[in-house]
């Protein structure tokens, strides 16, 4: 049997995942493993708000690829060609511009989401996503310049903008976001005199008229009441129509003034996908799946993750979203051992098997020791308790004991000391224009 070239784009929990199941159970006369990735390491998501308010250290959230696989060829690089009729993958990469050619025998797409904006005008122009690791950091640091350009502005709108915080979608990473950016601000602003807290608005927009819509109603109705405790502003109902420098423009008629302003409404498949021919694509622009994640019409090529929709039952319509298991960090887990045990059967002649998983249930942090939290069994947990459950959880799942440690004294520290306010506006050119942002659309007191 000749050697297989299986090669496996994205760098995340599913394609990670895959690598290391592969690497398992094949010899390494069975097949050469490549995996190709834009970044060199796995981003942990669900602590990525605490990374943007502080509360971790940014290397401690993210697990270099190479130290996660064994034998595996790690390839840094975008992807710009995905050839399925030449079996074979170009790559850019990053920093000098190389092209990289795979061929490949079995194909894995792992490529994961990007920030959605669903067509709106001035979403990709004026507002901060919060979907990678230089997002969380870009966001840090607008937040802070945003403070120091507010110490020396006048009181008057153009201090009320700088000091008005918005972050728009109600979904999970909108509610941890905000939840987490309250206790920064309660943490720093007594650095910035002579501002107070009070001075500090912070808005949540949600177009739905509920908080966690897609989860049982007593989380979404907890989350409420616990931010609103808060004093976080909540405006639910109210779709964003337009957003330039100023703010956001509401479908009320309303406008909300604001110079720092997070995007979290939603998320749609990698754009790489939306062209590949002879393959079934979702209403988002995601790639359907048979029942054992491999590609319909596509012989040797698999979909995983955030990328594939993959269906719970038979006959699945794409209107039943009850029909396709959710993209979240914990099917994509699980999905990728299962999907390299179907690619192990392909290439050994035996039958594939479909993939089946029941979600342990599903935990959001609202930060100051608060969370909401379902169970399997309907059981619904808030409060400490869920907060509790929430970081034993994940810190449980953080790939490599190095990363628990630092998570865990991260948090200890947390405890004890402020978090830091230094900017550190050399980070990325991204985070860097951030803070020039803030300035340039500020007035200084004359």
């Amino acid at each position: 049997m000749s050697v297989q070239r299986i090669v496996i784009l994205g760098g995340g929990f599913a394609g990670v995942a895959v690598a290391q199941r592969l690497e398992k159970k094949l010899r390494r006369d069975e097949a050469e493993i490549a995996i190709v990735s834009r970044d060199n390491f796995t981003l942990f998501t669900p602590m990525l708000p605490e990374v943007s308010s502080g509360g971790i250290e940014t290397r401690h959230v993210v697990t270099p690829v190479r130290a996660q696989l064994r034998r595996s060829t790690f390839v840094l690089g975008e992807i710009s060609r995905i050839d399925l009729d030449a079996r074979e993958v170009a790559a850019c990469h990053p920093i000098t511009g190389d092209m990289t050619t795979l061929p490949y025998d079995t194909l894995v797409l792992a490529l994961g989401s990007v920030t959605s904006t669903f067509g709106i005008p001035g979403v990709t122009e004026h507002t901060l996503p919060l979907k990678t690791i230089e997002d969380a950091e870009t966001l840090r640091n607008r937040i802070i310049a945003a403070l120091e350009q507010a110490v020396v502005t006048a009181p008057g709108p153009e201090r009320d903008r700088l000091l008005t915080f918005v972050v728009v979608g109600g979904g999970y990473t909108g509610c941890e976001a905000a939840g987490e950016l309250v206790d920064l601000f309660h943490s720093i602003v007594p650095f910035y005199r002579p501002l107070r807290l009070a001075d500090v608005r912070m808005v949540l927009i949600e177009a739905g008229k509920a908080l966690l819509p897609d989860l049982p109603p007593q989380m979404g109705a907890y989350t409420t009441r616990n931010l609103r405790q808060r004093k976080v502003e909540l405006i639910l109902g109210d779709g964003v129509t337009h957003i330039d420098e100023r703010g956001l423009a509401l479908q009320s008629g309303a406008f909300v003034s604001s110079a720092t302003m997070v995007w979290s409404a939603g998320v749609r498949p990698s754009p790489v996908l939306k062209d590949l021919p002879g393959v079934m694509h979702a209403r988002n622009g995601g790639i359907v799946v048979h029942a054992d994640m491999s590609v319909i019409g596509r012989p040797g090529v698999w979909a995983i993750g955030d990328c594939a929709w993959i269906p719970t039952k038979e006959d699945a319509q794409q209107s039943d979203r009850s029909a396709w298991y959710p993209a979240t960090a914990q099917h994509a887990i699980r999905e990728g051992p299962a999907l390299a045990d179907n690619i192990i059967a392909t290439m050994r002649g035996t039958p594939t098997k479909p993939f089946r998983y029941t979600s342990l249930g599903t935990m959001a942090s609202l930060g100051a020791r608060r969370g909401v939290a379902a169970l399997p069994g309907g059981y619904v947990l808030t409060g400490f308790l869920a907060w509790f459950l929430w970081r034993s959880y994940y810190l449980a799942r953080l790939p490599g004991l190095d990363r628990r440690l630092r998570v865990t004294v991260d948090w200890t520290l947390g405890l004890i000391f402020p978090r830091d306010i230094a900017e550190m506006r050399l980070y990325t050119e991204r985070g860097h224009q951030a803070a020039r942002d803030v300035q340039a659309q500020s007035k200084p007191v004359t």
